[in-house]
């Protein structure tokens, strides 16, 4: 996935709320929406842009459906964020 569709992701923040909560483990859609208070499909919606952004990946078991954090998307933006840094020393030489 892009790095422009990965920013877009991280840009809510109930997105980033919801990637805070899957680093303990994976939950489900319904653990997901009892701690917000917004709808069902409004979550819905926030876990499809996660997901196409390649930031979470999904698990069915049975009728239920199990979110969990893809931490190698997050890595490479942090990598491209670090690289924005750089070092001038090393930079002119």
């Amino acid at each position: 996935m892009g790095l422009q569709q990965t920013l877009k992701a991280l840009s809510d923040p109930i997105r980033r709320e919801i990637l805070s909560m899957l680093r303990k483990g994976s939950l489900s859609a319904g653990e997901i929406t009892e701690r917000f208070p917004v709808t069902g499909a409004s979550i819905s919606r926030h876990l499809s842009v996660l997901k196409d952004a390649d930031l979470i990946r999904d698990n069915r078991q049975g009728k239920y459906i199990f979110y969990e954090i893809n931490t190698s998307v997050l890595e490479e933006a942090m990598l491209w964020m670090a690289s924005l840094k750089g070092d001038p020393d090393n930079d002119q030489k």
